[in-house]
């Protein structure tokens, strides 16, 4: 593969072949019909195809389940080409894995599922075959193209379902947001529900299904990588504080460049992520070392969410 020439600033994880031999080393590659154990797997980067290890893998380990699939567009992953198809189809392939993902799930655990508009409606139904819909977050995408026939794709979905309504882990402090205060409103005096700080007037939030200060990852970026779908650190922060306890397990069957394995590991989280592709494996375990030494996500401090572009380290 052709090497990226690169600005001096340009921050995109790169691993040259000497790491990509020793990164190589420490994935998990199972045997062919291997009959896998939490043992096996907790903490490791596995490097296979999830439908070649789907039927050997134990029921009920995780407590939190992340799956950000191929949306269904046509896209080259590495080498890899997905096509898009009619709603149909692209629903037939979501049939194919995605109950025996669901048995993987602990009773009282939670599940997202990512997507866009044009898929949307397929993961709604295929969620509502297996688990209780609790909600559609739509997060903003800043970043995109513009469309001269048609509106810009600024946004896209995450399913949040359950296999027990009455009986699941969510923890809502953990995700507040802090938001700016535009008209401070004080009564007797003092300030009402915000705090008066010398970068500004600020409140906490309770978070909305409607989140706008998610950040893409870019080149300037330490957690940027070259894969075409990479999700930010920020994003997924949010549903581990939320819906995965300390020292539970956060699984991604799709982990792509090893966004879900690296936050839960920033968190005190246990992880697990399926990739077939070893070159974005080597990628999610170079991150993971890196995470040892730094474990700051971008947006988050002191164990509050800021708006985009209001915490001051955000704009070095």
């Amino acid at each position: 593969m052709t090497e990226k020439i690169r600005a001096k600033r340009n921050r995109t994880l790169t691993i040259s072949e000497e790491e990509r031999f020793f990164f190589a080393q420490k994935l998990f590659k199972p045997s062919p019909n291997q009959r896998l154990h939490q043992t096996d797997f907790l903490n490791q980067t596995v490097c296979a195809n999830l439908f070649e290890v789907i039927d050997y893998l134990p029921k009920q380990f995780a407590d939190l389940i992340l799956i950000d699939p191929p949306y269904n567009l046509s896209k080259n992953f590495n080498g890899f080409k997905f096509k898009s198809s009619d709603n149909e189809s692209y629903l037939e392939y979501l049939r194919s894995w995605f109950g025996k993902v669901v048995e993987f799930l602990k009773p009282n655990g939670s599940l997202y599922l990512f997507g866009d508009w044009k898929c949307t409606a397929a993961l709604q139904t295929v969620m509502e075959e297996h688990l209780t819909v609790l909600n559609r977050i739509t997060w903003q995408r800043e970043k995109g193209r513009g469309a001269k026939q048609n509106w810009k794709n600024g946004m896209e979905d995450i399913w949040f379902g359950v296999k027990n309504p009455k009986d699941y882990y969510f923890d809502v402090e953990s995700v507040k947001m802090k938001r700016k205060v535009l008209a401070p409103y004080k009564e007797n005096g003092q300030p009402k529900d915000w705090e008066e700080t010398e970068e500004g007037n600020f409140r906490l939030t309770y978070p909305s299904n409607f989140w706008d200060d998610i950040s893409i990852p870019y080149w300037s970026m330490p957690e940027n990588t070259d894969h075409p779908t990479q999700k930010p650190e920020k994003l997924i922060a949010k549903l581990i504080l939320a819906s995965c306890p300390k020292n539970g397990l956060v699984f991604d069957p799709f982990l792509g460049s090893g966004t879900s394995s690296v936050v839960a590991k920033k968190l005190g989280r246990n992880y697990c992520g399926i990739e077939m592709n070893e070159e974005y494996a080597c990628w999610a375990e170079k991150r993971l070392e890196k995470a040892i030494k730094d474990q700051s996500i971008q947006g988050l401090s002191n164990g509050v969410f800021w708006e985009r572009n209001t915490l001051s380290f955000q704009k070095k």
